[in-house]
């Protein structure tokens, strides 16, 4: 018997998507065990975050509250976290691959002599133990890992999982501990937000993208109406990135970000390998592009070998009236 232990990101009082399909999943492999979800708040937390958690299936959750824990800080979450696996001994501890957990759990698993399964897309329980697929040789490839150690630890893809069913009325138990984070060497001063308000690209579910062929930074204008449409997030190509005509937080692939949304359209993108390692597992692909042998429509659901200056406006004005606006 284990319970299952995760780390739920939480910004401005609110939960972040992936605490939530993270707590669904805890909750379904819990049960296969014969233990409980529970949750881990850094920086504090309260009895809506709790109770918002346990509509997913968490049974407990522990806020851990300090002065040095309101800002992110690699060093202190460590230490707090390894803190309170050794007092509550998870079976499994999970974590979204998102900036913050790609950081930290590392680093965790180390202070804890275990190992951690990076970037997975699909856990499942067998023979008692968790084992984790994540995609190798830039997404051609999936592949299963085990955990020889205790806590078995892995970190998350985002939007691999559903949400599940939320229990309306349920609710979780909230312990509040004052964690010691110990002399920090390198404590953050301040934390600067990134003018958009849009969501991250690696927790959005509907990403339209531009490759070199949008031809200027103005043309992402286009993009970003379909965007808005759609309520999706506007990504793009190293090329498009590095030409200049979008910022480098768009970027999508290898030296990019990786996501995983429900629905990715490729626009003018020819898909080069380094491109497709970072959106390989997008469970839709829709590509558009005049070449009819860019290499991006050997992997789209849906390809248009069309001018994308004429498909992204009229795609753009038929979903309007498709949608009343």
């Amino acid at each position: 018997m284990g319970n299952v232990l995760i780390l739920a990101e939480h910004q401005d009082g609110k939960l972040k998507k992936t605490a939530l399909e993270l707590a669904s999943k805890a909750s379904e492999l819990a049960g296969q065990i014969g233990g409980q979800a529970e949750a881990v708040l850094v920086g504090g937390g309260d009895e809506a975050l709790a109770n918002e958690l346990a509509a997913y299936g968490v049974k407990k959750v522990y806020a851990l509250g300090s002065g040095n824990l309101e800002k992110y800080n690699t060093l202190a979450y460590v230490k707090v976290l390894a803190d309170l696996v050794k007092e509550t001994q998870p079976e499994i501890f999970l974590a979204a691959a998102s900036p913050v957990g790609r950081d930290c759990m590392p680093r965790l698993a180390g202070r804890l002599d275990t190992g951690i399964a990076a970037d997975s897309v699909e856990l499942k329980i067998d023979g008692g133990k968790l084992v984790a697929t994540h995609p190798i040789y830039s997404g051609k490839a999936l592949v299963d890992v085990t955990i020889n150690g205790s806590p078995q630890v892995a970190l998350i893809r985002p939007n691999s999982f559903g949400l599940g069913q939320a229990q309306s009325g349920a609710t979780a138990e909230l312990v509040k501990k004052d964690a010691d984070t110990g002399e920090l060497r390198a404590p953050m001063k301040e934390l600067i937000k990134g003018a958009s308000d849009k969501v991250d690209l690696t927790e959005a579910e509907i990403i339209v993208s531009g490759g070199r062929a949008m031809k200027s930074a103005a043309n992402f204008e286009i993009l970003q109406k379909l965007a808005d449409v759609m309520g999706a997030s506007v990504g793009a190509s190293r090329a498009a990135v590095d030409s200049g005509y979008a910022s480098h937080d768009m970027q999508i692939g290898q030296t990019g970000k990786v996501v995983n949304p429900k629905l990715y359209m490729a626009f003018g993108i020819s898909g080069a390998i380094q491109h497709l390692a970072g959106m390989r597992t997008s469970k839709i692909i829709v590509a558009v592009n005049k070449d009819p042998e860019a290499p991006i429509f050997q992997k789209a659901d849906y390809g248009i070998v069309a001018d994308l200056f004429e498909v992204v406006p009229l795609l753009t004005e038929e979903l309007k009236k498709a949608l009343g606006e």
